[in-house]
């Protein structure tokens, strides 16, 4: 139970309306609530259950001091009893009287409502990329800071390389459009001109539908789909891999439908911390983490993906390069410049 009025001990509370599907923003949540407990706050993570190890074996963060409540009845009077509430925003804004309030927006909303506009003004509001923020900050009228998603360099270190192209991400067709499908297509036309070399596709699936259309399309091509993957097995595949692919937001307009891009892409910065060379779609965050030509590559056409493939697998010492300025890139997004951004907000 929480401990309200504790003045022995900074509290605080950290809320998500989707820790049962242990995506971006609670991976973001997570992290947070890690950094609170090293300062020695009482954290209470606001969920009925508690999912300390599912988060630990998903993200590699470990939560385990905080504490899982439920999400309180009244929270404007419980939200007092704490120095600091962050929400992950789904659109929502609570009514909070705690001393500080953070709001974090992972996906670029629109449409929030009039009063939740007014909320956000009373808040500290902070963006994943400069992508959301762009679109956050017109929506609701504000401005917001940006502070990059932490990833865990340390825990993907290149290793000895095979030829494989790895794409990590949810086999999905419902709020992301991830475009696997675009992949295997883009694969099918250089597989003759890359023997040896495979495509994995691997992530996390309840679309079993989805999954069944993309194994007809593989068909005789040396293309593996792995659903569910672990966390130690998805630093294997990044850190063996020597390109990495994403079709997200592919064909879709960012004006239009920018909750369909990528909004930051931790997985490809995972990647190029394994010195896998990413070759990601010209759109959403995938701007701010890749350099064109130096970390990798942006491209806007499938013909574009092929190009660059073919051309990076035949001159390894140039993919060793891009591999290298990849690793040196990755750096921006670590999880110590993640907390020393956030150390400077509470």
């Amino acid at each position: 139970m929480p401990a309200f009025g504790n003045c022995k001990m900074k509290s605080a509370a950290i809320f998500s309306p989707t820790w049962d599907s242990l995506g971006g923003g609670e991976r973001y949540a997570a992290a947070f609530a890690k950094l609170l407990l090293e300062k020695g706050y009482k954290v209470d993570i606001w969920w009925p259950h508690n999912i300390s190890t599912a988060i630990k074996a998903r993200f590699g963060i470990d939560v385990s001091r905080a504490d899982f409540v439920p999400f309180p009845k009244n929270d404007q009077l419980s939200t007092i009893n704490y120095q600091l509430v962050f929400w992950v925003s789904n659109g929502s804004l609570p009514t909070s009287l705690a001393k500080r309030t953070l709001v974090h927006y992972q996906i670029p909303f629109r449409n929030p409502g009039f009063l939740n506009k007014i909320k956000a003004r009373f808040y500290t509001s902070v963006c994943n990329s400069i992508f959301t923020k762009q679109v956050i900050d017109q929506t609701y009228g504000i401005n917001s800071q940006v502070i990059y998603p932490p990833v865990d360099l340390e825990y993907f270190p290149p290793q000895s390389k095979t030829n494989s192209i790895v794409s990590i991400a949810r086999f999905s067709t419902l709020l992301h459009a991830k475009r696997q499908d675009t992949l295997i297509e883009a694969f099918s036309r250089i597989s003759s001109q890359l023997p040896g070399w495979e495509l994995i596709l691997a992530g996390g699936s309840t679309d079993p539908k989805y999954v069944y259309s993309l194994r007809k399309q593989v068909k005789n091509l040396p293309v593996k789909i792995i659903t569910n993957p672990s966390l130690p097995k998805l630093r294997q595949l990044l850190s063996s891999a020597k390109v990495f692919w994403s079709a997200t937001g592919f064909g879709v307009s960012p004006a239009a439908h920018p909750e369909k891009m990528e909004h930051f892409g931790i997985t490809t910065v995972e990647a190029m911390a394994a010195g896998a060379v990413p070759l990601v779609t010209n759109a959403g965050g995938h701007k701010e983490t890749v350099v064109p030509g130096q970390s990798g590559y942006l491209w806007d056409s499938i013909d574009q993906l092929v190009k660059y493939t073919v051309s990076l697998s035949k001159d390894e010492s140039q993919l060793q390069k891009m591999a290298r300025q990849a690793q040196k890139r990755s750096k921006l997004f670590s999880t110590a410049v993640f907390n020393t951004q956030f150390s400077k907000l509470i």
